[in-house]
């Protein structure tokens, strides 16, 4: 199936006006449920993020709970320690630059690239294309567990692209240029609900016909 059918048809299905499942009220909390949500369900992470980001929704407020009283809040998350310490680790950086209000922080300007991002304690090339792509919607393909099992199934990846950044790279070559800010939100809301790792459901999925996965199911 070529890319420039998916991302004509696919998007047709879904709600293009929500960027990301994850709870967040911010740009400093949006960057920490990306953080919660490494191998963990964006379901599971919404779990607790509404309660913890109403007590600590800015750098400040975070350091204030401390490393002990974000774990209260975060421990149902897989690996809740590291979590908890890359997030006090980049609340301590951000805390160097400028401050907005609690209810309303965005990252500084100085860290609207990815490699600047990537500087900051638990934020991976993942976490920052992710973040890039949501709230500035710049075209960084974010490949999380969706993303890399569809680029599979679809062949627009090969075996030997075993790792996201492998995969990104052979995304960012196939996939035409205009759909690269959609390809995020798109594959992982189809791999989610349509395109299911264990059981399709090819005939509600939209592009079906052009579809030639191996695991087909119509």
């Amino acid at each position: 199936m070529k890319p420039e059918i998916y991302f004509r048809e696919v998007p047709k299905t879904i709600n293009m006006g929500i960027r990301s499942e994850l709870y967040s009220t911010n740009e400093f909390t949006f960057a920490v449920a990306v953080i919660l949500s490494a191998q963990a369900t964006d379901k599971k992470v919404n779990e607790v993020t509404p309660e913890l980001f109403r007590v600590a929704p800015s750098p400040a407020k975070m350091l204030a709970l401390g490393e002990d009283g974000i774990k209260k809040y975060i421990r149902v998350i897989s690996f809740f320690n590291n979590k908890a310490r890359s997030i006090i680790g980049l609340s301590v950086r951000l805390m160097d630059e400028k401050n907005n209000s609690d209810e309303n922080y965005k990252f500084p300007k100085k860290f609207h690239n990815r490699d600047a991002l990537m500087k900051l304690p638990g934020i991976g090339q993942k976490t920052a294309n992710v973040v890039m792509n949501v709230l500035w919607d710049a075209p960084n393909i974010g490949v999380d567990t969706h993303v890399f099992r569809l680029s599979h199934r679809f062949g627009w990846a090969e075996d030997s692209d075993n790792t996201p950044e492998k995969v990104e790279e052979k995304l960012i070559k196939k996939i035409p240029k205009k759909y690269h800010s959609m390809v995020n939100h798109v594959m992982v809301l189809h791999g989610r609900y349509i395109c299911k790792a264990l059981k399709p459901k090819c005939a509600e999925c939209p592009v079906a016909r052009w579809c030639n996965a191996l695991d087909k199911t119509i």
